[in-house]
């Protein structure tokens, strides 16, 4: 059964049909015993819709901690005593040579992250003429994650120049107030819609390994799908001292990878990235993501935590036969 049906969805999928809920869930079951089918028909997908290209991103902090949400998991949470020291928007200068050494990694996108529910108004005319003088500089499209957007906010950041927009789902609406209480799902979802109405493509996804079942894991692929994020990101938990995950038992690796391959067969013509929480979960795993369907992933630093060396993910990539994308992500 389990790999009749692994390759029988991938067959599906291929032919321009797509699987629903139970079949998702079913797929993750079996991979519990044996992945390998699995890991096998998401990378037959991955192979003939998406290719040998994986497209890299970066992302830089704008403004760092005092955050008044409760994300149980994130060290920027002003309620928690993680020892993060705030910071507030950095010199422009500091955003420029970020970038240049982003692209200097093969980046085609560069993404701006904020802390915090929402920019002041003052804020988003700073971050529009940051975005302005890195394009300009650098050549890098911008990407922002700011906190929520009204419809119009939206278009004020696609009438500045940004091209693509994160804001993360992070599970299903059933797991969703079990880790956050200070905003509702519903919230992120209109968002996402605001985000798409204004012309930006949407990137989101959501982070796995905060006490959500299978269900959660397949119904966020679902929501994104129908959502219609053009790229999803995957973050993997990455357990902050002060935080109320702080002690959360880690996903197996061969597990995060059975989750990568079912996204990819719930999504398969979407850019499906492996960003957070990836060096410390997969280990010596991690060129098996690519395996199991991603085509993208973050390289350097995250917000609050450090990456490997970009040359490590670079020469990872070549070595398995495949080629960081061109500016066309």
């Amino acid at each position: 059964m389990t790999l009749g049906l692994a390759e029988s969805c991938a067959d599906r999928v291929l032919a321009g049909g797509r699987i629903e809920r139970e079949e998702a869930l079913a797929v993750l079951a079996a991979a519990r015993h044996d992945p390998w089918p699995l890991l096998f028909a998401a990378d037959r997908i991955r192979r003939r819709l998406r290719g040998r290209r994986i497209f890299l991103c970066s992302i830089a902090p704008v403004k760092l901690g005092r955050c008044g949400e409760d994300c149980r998991w994130c060290a920027q949470s002003a309620r928690w005593p993680t020892g993060l020291e705030p910071r507030g928007l950095p010199p422009g200068d500091e955003l420029v040579a970020l970038a240049r050494e982003a692209s200097a990694n093969g980046s085609s996108h560069f993404g701006l992250v904020s802390s915090g529910a929402r920019l002041s108004a003052a804020e988003f005319e700073i971050v529009s003429e940051m975005a302005a003088r890195i394009r300009r500089e650098t050549g890098l499209a911008v990407c922002g994650s700011f906190g929520s957007l009204t419809p119009a906010e939206a278009r004020r950041l696609a009438d500045a120049g940004f091209v693509r927009y994160n804001h993360n789902l992070e599970t299903s609406a059933r797991h969703f107030p079990r880790v956050c209480s200070t905003h509702s799902y519903e919230d992120r979802v209109r968002t996402g819609r605001a985000v798409l109405g204004a012309g930006m493509e949407l990137c989101a996804g959501g982070i796995l390994g905060i006490g959500e079942a299978d269900e959660d894991r397949v119904d966020l692929a679902l929501a994104v799908r129908d959502l219609g994020s053009h790229v999803v990101p995957l973050n993997f938990l990455h357990p902050i001292p002060g935080t109320p995950l702080a002690h959360a038992e880690p996903i197996p690796p061969m597990e995060i990878l059975s989750i990568v391959a079912m996204f990819r067969l719930v999504l398969p013509d979407r850019i499906l990235k492996l960003a957070g929480g990836r060096e410390r979960n997969l280990r010596g795993l991690q060129a098996l993501m690519f395996m199991a369907g991603a085509d993208s992933t973050m390289v350097g630093n995250y917000l609050t935590t450090t990456g490997r060396p970009a040359a490590e993910d670079l020469a990872m990539i070549r070595d398995l036969g495949l080629a960081p994308a061109s500016g066309d992500a």
